[in-house]
């Protein structure tokens, strides 16, 4: 049988309540009573029912965290964000990954709450009618982290991704680049696919650039992916070949370069490539990826800071955080005095 208060109690000669304050860390105990406490608590290897704690302050110090693919190095990022900062206000973490499958997505919602957490942090794709109405109904305090409510009532931390890509477009532009693919995950996603989808076209737009559908292809935001699309540019026409890739993450940065060099060609001679997001890959890859700095870590900090301001009611003054971003030369892209001679 475990261990109970009881047990604690008799074995040290006190009472219930004094053992729950040394437990709790009550100041209000001589320290000599609160050594006899903890040396019984190691002796008979107590540990305090989380559950029973939870029960009676009505908190169970658990925060719970639905991230849509452990393997992608970018919610793994993220979720050590959350859980750096959640160790330091002492809460625990309860992860959930959802496959990037909505169905699954309100199935570990629901559980989560369910098992009483005490806030909880979301990091998906698009928020449907069908997020909304579970999320409004919840008890607890939630927000989004890499992605955003359409409606703008739940509180999340983001970058501008739109202006991201327009801001990588144009920095291939600039190195005297007029044909620039694109290649991107689902567009469904609002952020990571659609946001930066439209600031590249945005670029190519405001450049007086024509954006070709050749120019622009589609798939997950997954390493295969890179590989496959690039290709596809590689065999167009040598008039419609670009010779810039704007990758919408860097998992197909990465695959848009090794697709590049199994032909034979080099990056980025031949064909410069720029990624977005910046994961440790990224300056792992040669030649290192030009890429898009997404402060990956700092937005699941900041996102479980500010569920631990809405946990526990302090003032938020500013709900829908954007934090900056900015473009990390590397060695996939030319210095722009060389690439504007290309």
């Amino acid at each position: 049988m475990p261990v109970t208060i009881y047990d604690v109690a008799r074995e040290a000669g006190v009472s219930m309540a004094t053992v729950s304050r040394v437990v709790n860390g009550n100041p209000n105990v001589k320290p000599a009573t609160r050594k006899k406490v903890l040396d019984v608590i190691e002796k008979l290897g107590y540990r305090p029912n989380a559950v029973a704690r939870g029960l009676a302050s009505k908190r169970t110090t658990t925060v719970g965290v639905v991230i849509p693919d452990i393997s992608s190095p970018l919610f793994a990022e993220l979720a050590r964000g959350i859980d750096d900062i959640a160790n330091m206000y002492k809460y625990n973490i309860i992860l959930g990954d959802s496959d990037q499958n909505v169905e699954k997505e309100i199935s570990l919602i629901n559980t989560l709450l369910e098992k009483q957490v005490d806030g909880m942090v979301f990091m998906g794709g698009a928020i449907t009618p069908e997020h909304t109405r579970t999320f409004t109904t919840s008890s607890v305090p939630i927000v989004l982290a890499g992605t955003r409510d359409p409606e703008g009532k739940l509180p999340s931390v983001n970058i501008d991704h739109f202006q991201g890509a327009y801001d990588a477009t144009t920095r291939l532009i600039n190195g005297g680049h007029q044909k620039v693919a694109m290649i991107t995950g689902p567009l469904e996603n609002p952020l990571r696919g659609r946001e930066r989808y439209e600031g590249y076209l945005q670029a190519l737009k405001d450049a007086g650039i024509t954006p070709r559908e050749e120019w622009i292809r589609s798939g997950e935001f997954r390493y295969e992916s890179g590989l496959e699309l690039a290709q596809y540019f590689l065999d167009l026409d040598e008039d419609l070949r670009p010779t810039a890739i704007f990758a919408g993450s860097d998992a197909l940065g990465i695959g848009a370069i090794h697709a590049v060099q199994d032909r034979g060609l080099s990056v980025p001679d031949d064909i410069e490539v720029m990624g977005f997001d910046n994961i440790r890959l990224a300056e792992m890859v040669r030649p290192r990826l030009t890429t898009v700095v997404q402060p990956i870590y700092d937005i699941g900090a900041v996102a479980m800071r500010l569920l631990t301001k809405l946990m526990n009611g302090e003032d938020v003054e500013q709900d829908d955080v954007v934090l900056p971003h900015r473009i990390e030369e590397r060695n996939s892209t030319r210095p722009l005095s060389s690439s504007a001679n290309k």
